[in-house]
């Protein structure tokens, strides 16, 4: 699928999340953080080098980042694996388990990608800002891990 326009409604979901304040087995709802900014991450792989980098950027810049929106990372690795690599790299903002590709999908980030020559899908390193109205604000597309914080502060 395509990913959904800038400045158009951000395709609401409802999906499982741990971390960040929330209890094992608590759902998400986009629709229901209306009023609030909310940045959604998209990465490819809990503890993998780029998105442990990405992470822990984003760690590192949690006070500033979190005056300013909710943050979500969204991959599709599991709760228990999400746990984990929250737990290993002290992340202070939640993850959502999108195990079943609804989101990535939702989101046009679900991509044919390469390695070695090898032809795979995957998630697509994107982030969407999603303004108070559950508009859409800013893309920020194949967003390199070292970057990203300065990315998502400058798109807030």
């Amino acid at each position: 699928m395509p990913k959904p326009a800038l400045h158009s409604i951000a395709p609401d979901f409802t999906a499982p999340v741990v971390g960040g304040g929330h209890k094992d087995g608590d759902n998400v709802t986009l629709s229901e953080l209306k009023g609030q900014n909310v940045v959604l991450y998209f990465y490819p792989k809990d503890d993998t080098p780029g998105c442990t980098k990405q992470a822990c950027g984003l760690r590192d810049g949690w006070k500033a980042i979190s005056q300013k929106a909710l943050v979500f990372g969204v991959s599709t690795d599991s709760i228990k694996r999400h746990a984990k690599f929250i737990l290993k790299h002290e992340l202070p903002f939640p993850l959502i388990a999108d195990e079943d590709h609804t989101i990535v999908n939702a989101y046009g980030v679900w991509v044919e990608k390469s390695l070695y020559g090898r032809k795979y899908m995957g998630t697509e390193r994107s982030t969407f800002v999603i303004g108070k109205e559950g508009k859409i604000s800013a893309i920020l597309e194949k967003v390199k891990p070292e970057a990203h914080l300065e990315s998502v502060l400058a798109a807030l």
